[in-house]
Protein backbone atom coordinates (compact mmCIF):
# COMPACT_ATOMS: atom_id res chain seq x y z
CA UNK A 1 0.00 0.00 0.00
CA UNK A 2 1.43 3.33 -0.32
CA UNK A 3 0.38 4.74 2.60
CA UNK A 4 -0.44 8.53 3.29
CA UNK A 5 -4.00 8.09 1.02
CA UNK A 6 -4.98 5.66 3.36
CA UNK A 7 -3.32 6.01 6.39
CA UNK A 8 -6.59 8.07 7.93
CA UNK A 9 -8.93 5.27 7.19
CA UNK A 10 -7.55 3.02 9.33
CA UNK A 11 -7.15 3.00 13.15
CA UNK A 12 -3.46 4.09 13.85
CA UNK A 13 -2.29 0.42 15.46
CA UNK A 14 -2.73 -0.98 12.19
CA UNK A 15 -0.51 0.79 10.64
CA UNK A 16 3.15 0.17 9.52
CA UNK A 17 6.14 1.69 10.60
CA UNK A 18 6.70 4.14 7.78
CA UNK A 19 2.93 4.46 7.54
CA UNK A 20 3.07 5.77 11.03
CA UNK A 21 5.74 8.36 10.52
CA UNK A 22 3.85 10.14 7.52
CA UNK A 23 0.52 10.29 9.71
CA UNK A 24 2.16 11.87 12.74
CA UNK A 25 4.11 14.29 10.09
CA UNK A 26 0.99 15.22 8.68
CA UNK A 27 -0.92 15.09 11.86
CA UNK A 28 -3.49 12.32 11.39
CA UNK A 29 -2.42 10.78 14.14
CA UNK A 30 -0.94 12.31 17.34
CA UNK A 31 2.22 11.02 19.07
CA UNK A 32 1.51 11.29 22.54
CA UNK A 33 -2.42 9.72 22.15
CA UNK A 34 -0.97 7.27 20.28
CA UNK A 35 1.83 6.23 22.53
CA UNK A 36 -0.95 5.58 25.44
CA UNK A 37 -2.58 3.47 22.79
CA UNK A 38 0.51 1.22 22.14
CA UNK A 39 1.27 1.06 26.22
CA UNK A 40 -2.17 -0.12 27.07
CA UNK A 41 -2.03 -2.35 23.80
CA UNK A 42 1.34 -3.72 24.97
CA UNK A 43 -0.03 -4.33 28.56
CA UNK A 44 -3.25 -6.31 27.42
CA UNK A 45 -2.41 -8.18 23.95
CA UNK A 46 1.33 -8.05 24.62
CA UNK A 47 0.50 -9.60 28.33
CA UNK A 48 -1.65 -12.36 26.44
CA UNK A 49 1.25 -13.46 23.92
CA UNK A 50 4.35 -12.55 26.72
CA UNK A 51 5.88 -9.85 24.52
CA UNK A 52 7.50 -7.43 26.93
CA UNK A 53 9.59 -8.18 30.16
CA UNK A 54 9.11 -4.75 31.36
CA UNK A 55 7.12 -1.57 29.92
CA UNK A 56 8.33 1.91 29.96
CA UNK A 57 5.76 4.30 30.69
CA UNK A 58 7.40 7.35 32.45
CA UNK A 59 9.81 7.05 29.67
CA UNK A 60 7.75 6.56 26.24
CA UNK A 61 5.97 9.39 27.79
CA UNK A 62 8.89 12.12 27.54
CA UNK A 63 9.85 10.65 24.62
CA UNK A 64 6.14 11.37 22.79
CA UNK A 65 6.53 14.42 24.10
CA UNK A 66 9.63 15.19 22.84
CA UNK A 67 8.62 13.38 19.25
CA UNK A 68 5.54 16.11 19.13
CA UNK A 69 7.90 19.13 19.58
CA UNK A 70 10.44 18.12 16.81
CA UNK A 71 7.07 17.22 14.62
CA UNK A 72 6.37 20.59 15.02
CA UNK A 73 9.56 21.58 14.37
CA UNK A 74 8.96 19.29 10.98
CA UNK A 75 12.43 17.10 12.27
CA UNK A 76 12.44 14.65 9.26
CA UNK A 77 13.53 11.29 10.81
CA UNK A 78 11.88 8.78 9.01
CA UNK A 79 10.68 7.05 12.09
CA UNK A 80 10.10 9.76 14.32
CA UNK A 81 7.57 8.96 16.74
CA UNK A 82 7.39 5.40 15.97
CA UNK A 83 7.05 2.72 18.51
CA UNK A 84 10.15 0.60 18.24
CA UNK A 85 10.73 -1.89 22.00
CA UNK A 86 14.48 -2.44 22.50
CA UNK A 87 15.28 -6.49 23.43
CA UNK A 88 15.96 -6.96 27.12
CA UNK A 89 19.71 -8.56 26.68
CA UNK A 90 20.34 -4.92 25.78
CA UNK A 91 20.98 -1.47 28.28
CA UNK A 92 19.02 1.28 28.27
CA UNK A 93 20.18 3.56 30.89
CA UNK A 94 17.36 3.99 33.78
CA UNK A 95 15.53 0.59 32.42
CA UNK A 96 15.91 -2.38 33.90
CA UNK A 97 18.15 -5.03 31.83
CA UNK A 98 17.26 -8.70 33.51
CA UNK A 99 18.40 -10.84 30.69
CA UNK A 100 15.48 -13.33 31.67
CA UNK A 101 17.13 -14.69 34.19
CA UNK A 102 16.50 -14.87 37.70
CA UNK A 103 20.08 -13.81 39.29
CA UNK A 104 19.61 -10.63 37.42
CA UNK A 105 16.48 -9.64 38.52
CA UNK A 106 15.86 -6.07 39.70
CA UNK A 107 19.03 -4.75 37.54
CA UNK A 108 18.81 -1.91 36.16
CA UNK A 109 21.13 -0.57 33.31
CA UNK A 110 23.49 2.37 34.52
CA UNK A 111 24.47 2.74 30.76
CA UNK A 112 23.19 2.57 27.37
CA UNK A 113 24.39 0.32 24.49
CA UNK A 114 25.34 1.75 21.14
CA UNK A 115 22.51 0.04 18.93
CA UNK A 116 20.02 1.59 21.98
CA UNK A 117 21.54 4.90 21.57
CA UNK A 118 20.90 4.36 17.86
CA UNK A 119 17.26 3.64 18.36
CA UNK A 120 16.43 6.60 20.76
CA UNK A 121 18.17 9.20 18.75
CA UNK A 122 16.05 7.82 15.56
CA UNK A 123 13.36 9.55 17.50
CA UNK A 124 11.61 6.33 18.55
CA UNK A 125 8.94 5.37 21.61
CA UNK A 126 10.62 2.63 23.59
CA UNK A 127 7.69 1.62 24.68
CA UNK A 128 9.24 -1.23 26.87
CA UNK A 129 11.85 -4.40 27.02
CA UNK A 130 10.82 -7.46 25.22
CA UNK A 131 11.06 -10.47 26.63
CA UNK A 132 14.01 -12.78 26.22
CA UNK A 133 14.88 -16.75 27.56
CA UNK A 134 18.10 -16.46 29.96
CA UNK A 135 20.85 -15.01 28.00
CA UNK A 136 19.06 -15.26 25.14
CA UNK A 137 20.55 -18.74 24.72
CA UNK A 138 17.59 -21.07 23.42
CA UNK A 139 15.55 -21.00 20.39
CA UNK A 140 12.58 -20.51 22.44
CA UNK A 141 11.64 -17.75 24.91
CA UNK A 142 10.33 -19.31 28.34
CA UNK A 143 11.92 -16.62 30.46
CA UNK A 144 13.16 -17.22 34.32
CA UNK A 145 11.77 -13.81 35.18
CA UNK A 146 8.15 -13.42 33.59
CA UNK A 147 5.03 -15.05 31.09
CA UNK A 148 6.46 -17.10 28.16
CA UNK A 149 6.21 -15.87 24.86
CA UNK A 150 3.70 -17.34 21.92
CA UNK A 151 3.09 -16.76 18.74
CA UNK A 152 -0.36 -15.20 18.19
CA UNK A 153 -1.34 -17.70 15.59
CA UNK A 154 -1.31 -20.16 18.36
CA UNK A 155 -1.31 -19.26 22.30
CA UNK A 156 -0.19 -23.14 23.16
CA UNK A 157 3.01 -22.65 20.72
CA UNK A 158 6.07 -21.18 21.23
CA UNK A 159 6.65 -17.16 19.63
CA UNK A 160 10.93 -18.55 19.10
CA UNK A 161 13.17 -17.23 20.19
CA UNK A 162 15.70 -15.62 21.54
CA UNK A 163 13.65 -12.61 20.47
CA UNK A 164 10.33 -14.28 20.81
CA UNK A 165 8.70 -10.99 23.01
CA UNK A 166 9.63 -8.89 19.58
CA UNK A 167 8.23 -10.74 17.34
CA UNK A 168 5.05 -11.66 19.61
CA UNK A 169 4.73 -7.59 19.95
CA UNK A 170 5.09 -7.04 15.85
CA UNK A 171 2.96 -10.31 15.15
CA UNK A 172 0.24 -9.59 17.60
CA UNK A 173 -0.26 -5.97 16.25
CA UNK A 174 1.01 -3.97 19.57
CA UNK A 175 3.94 -2.41 17.42
CA UNK A 176 5.21 -2.60 14.07
CA UNK A 177 8.66 -2.45 14.33
CA UNK A 178 11.25 -4.42 16.87
CA UNK A 179 14.78 -4.61 17.47
CA UNK A 180 16.14 -7.66 17.61
CA UNK A 181 19.04 -9.52 18.69
CA UNK A 182 20.46 -13.28 16.30
CA UNK A 183 23.49 -15.42 17.36
CA UNK A 184 22.41 -17.98 15.85
CA UNK A 185 19.14 -17.57 14.01
CA UNK A 186 17.63 -15.71 17.32
CA UNK A 187 15.71 -13.40 15.13
CA UNK A 188 14.31 -15.13 11.95
CA UNK A 189 13.67 -18.15 14.51
CA UNK A 190 11.15 -16.36 16.34
CA UNK A 191 9.84 -14.34 12.81
CA UNK A 192 9.36 -17.49 11.40
CA UNK A 193 6.81 -18.75 14.21
CA UNK A 194 5.51 -15.39 14.28
CA UNK A 195 4.88 -14.78 10.79
CA UNK A 196 6.87 -11.44 9.98
CA UNK A 197 10.28 -10.69 8.93
CA UNK A 198 13.00 -10.96 10.23
CA UNK A 199 16.54 -9.90 9.07
CA UNK A 200 20.23 -10.74 10.75
CA UNK A 201 22.81 -8.45 8.85
CA UNK A 202 26.39 -9.07 7.80
CA UNK A 203 28.48 -9.16 10.39
CA UNK A 204 29.78 -5.99 11.04
CA UNK A 205 27.06 -4.02 9.39
CA UNK A 206 25.84 -3.19 13.23
CA UNK A 207 28.52 -2.24 15.74
CA UNK A 208 28.40 -3.70 19.12
CA UNK A 209 30.34 -0.86 20.29
CA UNK A 210 31.69 0.82 21.94
CA UNK A 211 30.51 -1.11 25.29
CA UNK A 212 30.30 -4.39 23.83
CA UNK A 213 32.50 -6.48 21.67
CA UNK A 214 32.26 -8.79 19.07
CA UNK A 215 33.82 -12.48 20.30
CA UNK A 216 33.89 -14.64 17.11
CA UNK A 217 30.87 -12.49 15.70
CA UNK A 218 28.06 -14.69 15.79
CA UNK A 219 25.93 -12.69 17.12
CA UNK A 220 24.19 -8.82 15.17
CA UNK A 221 21.51 -6.93 15.70
CA UNK A 222 18.91 -6.42 13.61
CA UNK A 223 15.55 -6.20 12.93
CA UNK A 224 11.59 -7.65 13.46
CA UNK A 225 8.67 -5.53 11.25
CA UNK A 226 5.62 -6.73 9.26
CA UNK A 227 6.82 -5.00 6.21
CA UNK A 228 9.81 -5.31 4.18
CA UNK A 229 10.11 -1.91 4.42
CA UNK A 230 9.34 -1.10 7.92
CA UNK A 231 12.80 -3.70 8.05
CA UNK A 232 14.72 -1.99 5.39
CA UNK A 233 13.94 1.54 7.96
CA UNK A 234 14.76 -0.26 11.07
CA UNK A 235 18.09 -1.19 9.65
CA UNK A 236 18.69 2.51 8.25
CA UNK A 237 18.69 3.37 12.15
CA UNK A 238 21.10 1.13 13.59
CA UNK A 239 23.24 0.19 10.74
CA UNK A 240 26.65 2.08 11.43
CA UNK A 241 30.47 1.47 12.37
CA UNK A 242 32.38 2.65 15.46
CA UNK A 243 35.80 3.04 16.34
CA UNK A 244 36.91 -0.38 17.53
CA UNK A 245 35.17 -2.27 15.27
CA UNK A 246 36.50 -5.77 14.61
CA UNK A 247 34.35 -6.34 11.72
CA UNK A 248 33.41 -2.72 10.36
CA UNK A 249 31.66 -2.77 7.80
CA UNK A 250 30.87 0.66 5.91
CA UNK A 251 26.91 0.44 4.47
CA UNK A 252 26.68 1.54 1.39
CA UNK A 253 25.92 5.68 0.78
CA UNK A 254 22.08 5.37 -0.37
CA UNK A 255 19.30 3.89 2.31
CA UNK A 256 18.34 0.68 2.57
CA UNK A 257 14.30 1.82 2.00
CA UNK A 258 16.33 2.85 -1.12
CA UNK A 259 17.37 0.06 -2.19
CA UNK A 260 14.13 -2.10 -1.57
CA UNK A 261 12.66 0.09 -3.74
CA UNK A 262 15.18 0.23 -6.76
CA UNK A 263 16.05 -3.48 -6.43
CA UNK A 264 12.61 -4.79 -5.73
CA UNK A 265 11.21 -3.24 -9.80
CA UNK A 266 14.60 -4.31 -11.09
CA UNK A 267 14.41 -7.48 -10.01
CA UNK A 268 10.96 -7.77 -10.66
CA UNK A 269 10.99 -7.67 -14.43
CA UNK A 270 13.88 -10.10 -14.76
CA UNK A 271 11.90 -11.56 -17.72
CA UNK A 272 11.67 -8.37 -19.23
CA UNK A 273 15.50 -7.10 -19.13
CA UNK A 274 16.18 -6.48 -15.58
CA UNK A 275 18.60 -8.21 -13.35
CA UNK A 276 18.41 -12.26 -13.10
CA UNK A 277 19.40 -13.64 -10.15
CA UNK A 278 20.90 -17.23 -9.68
CA UNK A 279 19.00 -19.02 -6.59
CA UNK A 280 20.25 -22.47 -4.51
CA UNK A 281 17.31 -24.17 -3.46
CA UNK A 282 18.52 -25.94 -0.05
CA UNK A 283 16.39 -28.33 1.88
CA UNK A 284 18.54 -30.90 3.47
CA UNK A 285 19.25 -29.89 7.12
CA UNK A 286 22.52 -28.26 7.53
CA UNK A 287 23.29 -29.01 11.06
CA UNK A 288 21.17 -32.54 12.33
CA UNK A 289 19.90 -35.19 10.50
CA UNK A 290 15.79 -34.63 10.95
CA UNK A 291 12.19 -34.97 9.48
CA UNK A 292 11.54 -31.42 7.36
CA UNK A 293 7.47 -31.01 7.34
CA UNK A 294 5.85 -31.16 4.32
CA UNK A 295 4.39 -27.84 4.63
CA UNK A 296 7.81 -26.38 5.44
CA UNK A 297 8.64 -27.97 1.98
CA UNK A 298 5.80 -26.45 0.38
CA UNK A 299 6.66 -22.85 1.57
CA UNK A 300 9.90 -23.52 -0.45
CA UNK A 301 8.17 -24.74 -3.46
CA UNK A 302 5.70 -21.51 -3.27
CA UNK A 303 9.00 -19.01 -3.52
CA UNK A 304 10.40 -21.01 -5.74
CA UNK A 305 7.24 -20.63 -8.24
CA UNK A 306 7.01 -16.56 -7.80
CA UNK A 307 10.46 -16.18 -8.03
CA UNK A 308 11.15 -18.60 -11.24
CA UNK A 309 7.93 -16.43 -12.46
CA UNK A 310 9.79 -13.49 -12.26
CA UNK A 311 12.47 -14.64 -14.17
CA UNK A 312 15.09 -15.54 -11.99
CA UNK A 313 17.06 -19.05 -12.31
CA UNK A 314 16.24 -21.34 -9.07
CA UNK A 315 18.76 -24.73 -8.71
CA UNK A 316 18.67 -27.35 -6.46
CA UNK A 317 21.71 -27.14 -4.25
CA UNK A 318 23.23 -29.96 -1.58
CA UNK A 319 24.69 -29.47 2.19
CA UNK A 320 28.30 -28.17 1.89
CA UNK A 321 29.32 -29.92 5.01
CA UNK A 322 27.82 -32.58 6.86
CA UNK A 323 26.42 -32.38 10.72
CA UNK A 324 29.73 -33.89 12.09
CA UNK A 325 31.29 -30.72 10.78
CA UNK A 326 29.08 -28.17 12.08
CA UNK A 327 28.80 -29.69 16.01
CA UNK A 328 33.25 -28.90 15.57
CA UNK A 329 32.17 -25.31 16.66
CA UNK A 330 29.89 -25.93 19.41
CA UNK A 331 32.27 -25.32 22.08
CA UNK A 332 32.40 -21.49 20.64
CA UNK A 333 28.63 -21.62 22.41
CA UNK A 334 29.51 -23.22 25.54
CA UNK A 335 32.33 -21.33 26.02
CA UNK A 336 30.38 -17.92 25.03
CA UNK A 337 28.44 -19.48 28.31
CA UNK A 338 30.77 -19.98 30.37
CA UNK A 339 32.27 -16.29 30.04
CA UNK A 340 29.09 -14.57 30.99
CA UNK A 341 30.52 -12.88 34.41
CA UNK A 342 27.92 -14.38 37.63
CA UNK A 343 29.37 -14.81 41.57
CA UNK A 344 29.36 -18.50 42.11
CA UNK A 345 26.64 -18.23 44.05
CA UNK A 346 24.37 -17.38 40.90
CA UNK A 347 24.98 -20.94 39.21
CA UNK A 348 22.13 -22.94 41.01
CA UNK A 349 19.74 -20.59 40.18
CA UNK A 350 20.60 -20.65 36.33
CA UNK A 351 17.65 -22.67 33.98
CA UNK A 352 19.54 -26.28 33.34
CA UNK A 353 19.92 -25.60 29.51
CA UNK A 354 22.59 -22.45 30.40
CA UNK A 355 23.86 -24.36 33.58
CA UNK A 356 24.81 -27.11 31.22
CA UNK A 357 26.51 -25.04 29.21
CA UNK A 358 28.35 -23.26 31.13
CA UNK A 359 29.46 -26.20 33.18
CA UNK A 360 30.36 -27.58 29.03
CA UNK A 361 32.00 -24.41 28.52
CA UNK A 362 34.35 -24.43 31.48
CA UNK A 363 35.88 -27.78 30.52
CA UNK A 364 36.71 -26.59 27.01
CA UNK A 365 40.74 -26.18 26.73
CA UNK A 366 42.49 -23.59 24.73
CA UNK A 367 43.30 -25.96 21.95
CA UNK A 368 40.10 -27.17 22.14
CA UNK A 369 38.64 -23.20 21.65
CA UNK A 370 40.84 -22.79 18.56
CA UNK A 371 39.81 -25.58 16.80
CA UNK A 372 36.28 -25.19 17.24
CA UNK A 373 37.26 -21.56 15.68
CA UNK A 374 38.82 -23.28 13.24
CA UNK A 375 35.77 -25.45 13.02
CA UNK A 376 33.35 -22.56 12.38
CA UNK A 377 35.89 -20.90 9.85
CA UNK A 378 35.96 -24.21 7.65
CA UNK A 379 32.31 -24.53 7.62
CA UNK A 380 31.63 -21.14 6.27
CA UNK A 381 34.85 -21.83 4.18
CA UNK A 382 32.72 -25.16 2.68
CA UNK A 383 29.75 -22.53 2.72
CA UNK A 384 31.48 -20.05 0.62
CA UNK A 385 32.66 -22.55 -1.94
CA UNK A 386 29.85 -24.16 -2.42
CA UNK A 387 27.57 -21.16 -2.92
CA UNK A 388 29.50 -19.39 -4.93
CA UNK A 389 27.85 -18.93 -8.11
CA UNK A 390 24.92 -18.34 -6.57
CA UNK A 391 23.28 -14.70 -5.51
CA UNK A 392 21.01 -16.08 -2.79
CA UNK A 393 20.31 -19.43 -0.95
CA UNK A 394 16.62 -20.31 -0.23
CA UNK A 395 15.54 -22.53 2.00
CA UNK A 396 12.78 -23.09 4.84
CA UNK A 397 13.37 -21.02 7.93
CA UNK A 398 12.57 -23.70 10.01
CA UNK A 399 12.06 -27.21 10.07
CA UNK A 400 8.16 -27.26 10.85
CA UNK A 401 5.35 -25.61 12.32
CA UNK A 402 5.98 -23.25 15.62
CA UNK A 403 6.83 -25.83 18.33
CA UNK A 404 5.16 -26.53 21.42
CA UNK A 405 7.67 -25.46 24.40
CA UNK A 406 7.34 -28.83 25.71
CA UNK A 407 8.99 -30.27 22.57
CA UNK A 408 11.38 -28.28 22.93
CA UNK A 409 12.65 -26.98 26.76
CA UNK A 410 13.17 -30.75 27.34
CA UNK A 411 14.69 -31.88 31.16
CA UNK A 412 17.92 -33.21 29.55
CA UNK A 413 20.18 -29.89 28.32
CA UNK A 414 21.92 -32.40 26.08
CA UNK A 415 18.47 -33.40 24.25
CA UNK A 416 17.46 -30.66 24.49
CA UNK A 417 20.32 -28.43 22.05
CA UNK A 418 19.44 -31.49 20.14
CA UNK A 419 15.81 -30.88 20.03
CA UNK A 420 16.71 -27.07 18.77
CA UNK A 421 18.59 -28.18 16.32
CA UNK A 422 16.09 -29.90 14.94
CA UNK A 423 13.93 -27.02 15.03
CA UNK A 424 16.44 -24.57 13.14
CA UNK A 425 18.31 -26.99 10.51
CA UNK A 426 19.33 -23.53 8.91
CA UNK A 427 19.46 -20.51 10.02
CA UNK A 428 22.97 -20.57 12.19
CA UNK A 429 25.06 -21.00 8.63
CA UNK A 430 24.40 -18.17 8.11
CA UNK A 431 26.06 -16.55 12.02
CA UNK A 432 29.07 -18.76 11.11
CA UNK A 433 29.60 -17.11 7.05
CA UNK A 434 28.53 -13.53 8.83
CA UNK A 435 26.30 -13.40 6.22
CA UNK A 436 22.80 -11.39 5.94
CA UNK A 437 19.73 -13.05 6.09
CA UNK A 438 16.18 -13.32 6.46
CA UNK A 439 13.18 -14.38 7.24
CA UNK A 440 9.79 -13.65 5.03
CA UNK A 441 6.48 -14.98 6.01
CA UNK A 442 5.47 -16.14 3.01
CA UNK A 443 3.09 -19.67 3.63
CA UNK A 444 0.17 -20.89 5.75
CA UNK A 445 -0.89 -23.98 6.53
CA UNK A 446 -3.82 -25.47 8.66
CA UNK A 447 -2.31 -27.88 11.08
CA UNK A 448 -4.52 -29.84 13.20
CA UNK A 449 -7.44 -27.42 12.66
CA UNK A 450 -5.05 -24.15 12.96
CA UNK A 451 -3.94 -22.19 10.38
CA UNK A 452 0.11 -21.77 11.13
CA UNK A 453 2.86 -19.36 9.43
CA UNK A 454 5.62 -21.00 7.42
CA UNK A 455 8.62 -18.71 6.98
CA UNK A 456 10.93 -19.15 3.83
CA UNK A 457 14.74 -17.93 4.17
CA UNK A 458 16.85 -16.17 1.78
CA UNK A 459 20.80 -16.24 3.07
CA UNK A 460 23.17 -13.98 1.05
CA UNK A 461 26.21 -15.47 -0.35
CA UNK A 462 28.76 -12.26 -0.11
CA UNK A 463 29.00 -9.76 2.20
CA UNK A 464 26.12 -6.64 2.40
CA UNK A 465 23.55 -8.14 0.75
CA UNK A 466 21.02 -6.48 3.02
CA UNK A 467 19.58 -4.65 -0.24
CA UNK A 468 19.28 -7.37 -2.35
CA UNK A 469 17.51 -9.70 0.11
CA UNK A 470 15.15 -7.23 1.20
CA UNK A 471 14.54 -6.26 -2.46
CA UNK A 472 13.92 -9.82 -3.34
CA UNK A 473 11.52 -10.04 0.00
CA UNK A 474 9.59 -6.55 -1.67
CA UNK A 475 9.28 -8.83 -4.81
CA UNK A 476 7.71 -11.96 -2.88
CA UNK A 477 5.67 -9.50 -0.45
CA UNK A 478 4.09 -7.78 -3.96
CA UNK A 479 3.11 -10.66 -5.41
CA UNK A 480 1.87 -12.44 -2.25
CA UNK A 481 1.24 -10.74 0.46
CA UNK A 482 1.01 -12.25 3.59
CA UNK A 483 -1.42 -11.39 6.79
CA UNK A 484 -0.20 -8.16 8.64
CA UNK A 485 -1.78 -8.74 12.19
CA UNK A 486 -2.48 -11.54 13.88
CA UNK A 487 -4.53 -10.60 17.05
CA UNK A 488 -4.31 -13.51 19.62
CA UNK A 489 -7.79 -15.64 19.96
CA UNK A 490 -8.27 -17.23 23.69
CA UNK A 491 -6.59 -16.81 26.89
CA UNK A 492 -3.26 -17.97 27.09
CA UNK A 493 -2.85 -19.73 30.18
CA UNK A 494 -5.92 -21.63 29.13
CA UNK A 495 -4.20 -22.11 25.79
CA UNK A 496 -0.96 -24.09 28.23
CA UNK A 497 -3.68 -26.74 30.07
Amino acid sequence: MSGSDRSADRAPESLGALELARALRTGIVDVREHTESVLALAAERGARVGAFAHLAPELSRRQAEEAAAALERGDPRPLLGVPMPIKDLTRVAGLPVEAGSVVMRGTVAETTDGVAEDILAAGTVTIGKTSTPEFGMPCYTEPATGAPARTPWDLRRTAGGSSGGAAAAVASGVVSLAHGSDGGGSIRIPAACCGIIGLKPTRGLVSPGPHGTEGPGLVTDGVLARTVRDAAAGLDAIARTRPGDAFGRERAAESFRAAVEDGARVLGDAAGGGRTLRIGVLTQPLNIDTAIHPAALRGVERARALLADAGHVLQDVDAPFTPEQWRAFTPIWSTGAAAIELPPAAEEHLEPLTRWLRETGRAVSGVELARALGGMQAVARRAGEAFASFDLILTPSLSGPPAFPADLRLEDPAADFDAQCAFTPWTSTWNMTGMAAVSVPLHREEINGVELPFGIHLGAVRPGAEGLLLAVAALLEARDPWPLIRVPDGDPAAAEA
